[in-house]
């Protein structure tokens, strides 16, 4: 029976840019052939084989990745064997600079904060 699958490249979380190309890989440390391998994305099949090119990936590619590798034993096929690799959290920024993106996090929360102090204290002040 297939057993250990995993995705290359690691770690368990993988921050990549707007046009940055990415290959995933989906391989098992044990298993006899042929071992079919399906990718999922946030738990929804995405696609089948050993290998799952994204390309130049976009927002739209963040998600949760894993890939499940199976195999059967014995002549009539019943006895399907199944293995999860762990998730991979793949996380798309289009921001060229992460400064940038954690200054513009900041500031974003800085003004609804000013926002919801205006707020209370003009709730405030008409009751």
């Amino acid at each position: 029976p297939v057993a250990n699958a995993t995705i290359t490249p690691g770690p368990l979380s993988h921050q990549v840019h707007t046009g940055d190309p990415v290959t995933l890989r989906c391989s098992v440390q044990v298993g006899s052939a042929p071992v079919n391998f399906t990718w999922l994305r946030d738990g929804r099949e995405l696609a089948q084989g050993p290998v799952l090119e994204l390309g130049d990936v976009d927002v739209g590619h963040s998600g949760t990745y894993q890939c499940v590798a199976t195999n059967q034993l014995g002549q009539d096929g019943l006895r399907v064997f199944r293995a999860l690799s762990p998730e991979l959290a793949l996380e798309v920024t289009s921001w060229g600079h992460g400064g940038t993106a954690v200054a513009a996090g900041v500031g974003g929360s800085l003004l609804f904060l000013v926002l919801l102090v205006a707020v209370i204290v003009g709730w405030h002040w008409q009751h």
